[in-house]
């Protein structure tokens, strides 16, 4: 019997080693078809979930007490499966140099359980080449066994998009790829499970990573020129979404919008690629000019919200500024790599201390990472400035008095700085806002 059989008799285990926003959503979907490990070192990240509580919102609190994942922070449980994921992140350091750690310490962990007979698939982005010259030889390593002979690897890119409820695991096609044909096989029959859209299979591992670190630096290129047009257009006074709507007619427009770009997918991916880029004598031109633009975005809107208090005579210093939002993305509560603290630490070199609210947020992570502590909503009011820096549910159903409600007592000057452009522009400036977008 293949490794595919022995798992869909249940003979044989899969196991998860990382359960964040990729990792978690994989566990549970397998688990409805397989004998599932969910490893992860975070030890109250565990008790979370053995308690039936979904700290990523990927799946909700009734999906993960209905599952069948076995939680675990205990390694040695990981002797017990054959089938490996490894979906941990990779960030990159102050210099934008890759930083290897979480997917080297997971695959030490792995490498000291690993068992012969064993496929380790993983999903981190990364470089071409990362899989067989970094996390093989540690695999080999640890376990003292040998890769080819006494397990296999196999890589298949993350694609899940937080806080996505349309493009999930399930409806986006799943690049997958093998050291050789029967790997390349067994893995196709597994994602195949829980992949409903289908897979597609690369020519081998290093394609399917370098698709993978593409498909998110040619996403950042775009924004970028997005964000360098809104730059332009606003020294022009034109509106920039007024410019894209009317560009948007044509059939083979490419519709991207300016924006923050943060997470840790599109404003790291770049860093990776190009990187490796640089080790073989090549150094970026398009894809790091982008990442610099995108980089700088958090300083152009707190320029402009500051240059918009003077319009309003307002003192710099003693500017009351209020901002909505601080994940790195809409609907979701991870502020790692968030572009929102980029608005922040501008401020703060005008002598501007923010005012944040964000109910979405992970407010402990946001605390430990940035030393930030949210204002509750309830408590936002008598504001010069309203920065809506994240397009959550529960702002872009504010209606104008729920923003009236947050500035001081006067009827013109009241400054809105509407990030994501979801608000009407028209509305606002006819209320006597002093609106901006970008």
């Amino acid at each position: 019997m293949s490794l595919y059989e022995r798992l869909l008799a249940g003979t044989e285990k899969l196991s998860v080693v990382g359960l964040g926003y990729v990792g978690m959503p994989l566990a549970v979907a397998f688990s409805k078809h397989l004998n599932v490990i969910g490893f992860d070192i975070n030890e109250s990240k565990i008790q979370q979930y053995l308690s039936g509580q979904d700290p990523t919102n990927e799946v909700g609190n009734e999906g993960v007490r209905d599952c069948r994942v076995d939680f675990t922070s205990n390694e040695s449980k990981l002797k017990e499966a054959k089938f490996h994921i490894v979906a941990v992140p990779t960030p990159v350091h102050s210099d934008h140099t890759p930083d290897f750690s979480p997917v080297q310490g997971a695959s030490k962990i792995l490498g000291r359980n690993l068992t012969r007979g064993s496929i380790v698939v993983y999903e981190s982005t990364v470089y071409p080449g990362v899989t067989e010259d970094i996390c093989v030889p540690i695999l080999e390593k640890e376990s003292g066994l040998k890769c080819g002979l006494d397990f296999k690897v196999a890589y298949s890119p993350e694609r899940i998009n937080p806080g996505d409820r349309i493009h999930t695991l399930e409806t986006i096609v799943k690049i997958v790829s093998g050291m050789d044909e029967e790997t390349l096989t067994e893995v196709s029959d597994v994602y195949s499970l829980v992949v409903l859209a289908g897979v597609y299979k690369a020519e081998s591992i290093r394609v399917a990573e370098a698709a993978k670190v593409i498909e998110n630096s040619q996403r950042d290129v775009n924004i970028a020129f997005m964000n360098e047009l809104s730059m332009i257009f606003h020294r022009m006074g034109v509106d920039t979404l007024s410019v894209l709507k009317a560009a948007g007619t044509k059939w083979n427009f490419m519709n991207f919008r300016p924006g923050l770009v943060g997470g840790h997918c599109i404003g790291i991916d770049p860093y990776y690629l190009t990187y490796e880029a640089e080790q073989l004598g090549y150094h970026s031109q398009i894809i790091l000019a982008g990442r610099r633009i995108n980089d700088d975005m958090g300083k152009f809107v707190a320029g402009d919200v500051v240059k918009l208090l003077i319009r309003a005579d307002v003192p710099i210093r003693r500017a009351k500024v209020a901002i909505l939002g601080f994940t790195f993305k809409e609907n979701c509560p991870d502020t790692r790599n968030t572009k929102v603290i980029d608005i922040v630490n501008e401020l703060r070199e005008y002598g501007i201390e923010p005012l944040i609210a964000d109910p979405e947020a992970d407010e402990a992570e946001a605390e430990r990472l940035y030393g930030i502590k949210f204002t509750p909503l309830a408590e936002v009011k008598d504001c010069d400035a309203v920065i809506l820096a994240v397009a959550h549910d529960v702002f872009k159903n504010y209606r104008q008095e729920d923003f009236d409600a947050l500035f001081r007592e006067k009827e013109q000057g009241r400054v809105l700085a509407d990030v994501k452009g979801i608000l009407d522009k028209d509305q606002y400036e006819g209320a006597g806002y002093l609106y901006w977008r970008l």
